[in-house]
């Protein structure tokens, strides 16, 4: 499974970058946010339909 993370912007919560990764690198992006106060979305990333 994979996920969209969004960074978001501390004045108003804009999305100012955006990545897909697998489920392993989840854990690691979240605690990397959390050391430096950084606010983040995660949710599922859309797949393009066959």
């Amino acid at each position: 499974m994979r996920f969209e993370i969004l960074r978001l912007d501390d004045v108003d919560g804009n999305a100012v970058d955006t990545t897909v990764v697998d489920v392993a690198s989840v854990n690691r992006i979240v605690q990397q946010a959390a050391a430096i106060g950084q606010r983040i979305l995660i949710r599922p990333a859309e797949t393009a339909s066959c």
